[in-house]
């Protein structure tokens, strides 16, 4: 029976990227989450990633986020998100961004409505 390999064994067989010229322009997302499973990008590229002194990029800058969805929910996704002439990922971002907000009113994190 053959073993399976632990995070840290399948990290270490990726393919490092040193530039981003060695990344090739993706026909669709399928094929670049294939891509991305075998690369990583190497450390001259993760250091050149801007940073504040907590460690964290400043604000905007963009980072990823990976969320599973049912299929079910990811097809009604996709769906609304043609009728709209946008991209499921960028409707995706606007629906966590507006739900986000509206948390940040009710808990007072932010101005409006306090929770009660």
């Amino acid at each position: 029976m053959k073993r399976k390999k632990s995070d840290a064994e399948a990290a270490s067989e990726l393919i490092e990227i040193q530039s981003w010229d060695e990344m090739p322009a993706f026909k669709d997302e399928a094929e670049e989450a294939e891509w991305w499973a075998t690369h990583s990008l190497g450390e001259e590229l993760w250091d050149a990633f801007p940073a504040t002194d907590d460690g964290l990029p400043p604000p905007g800058t963009p980072m990823g986020a990976s969320v599973s969805l049912n299929a079910d929910l990811a097809e009604r996704l996709r769906v609304l998100a043609r009728k709209k002439g946008v991209s499921y990922v960028a409707l995706a971002r606007t629906f966590v961004a507006e739900r986000l907000y509206e948390e940040e009113k009710r808990e007072g994190i932010i101005g409006g409505s306090q929770a009660s």
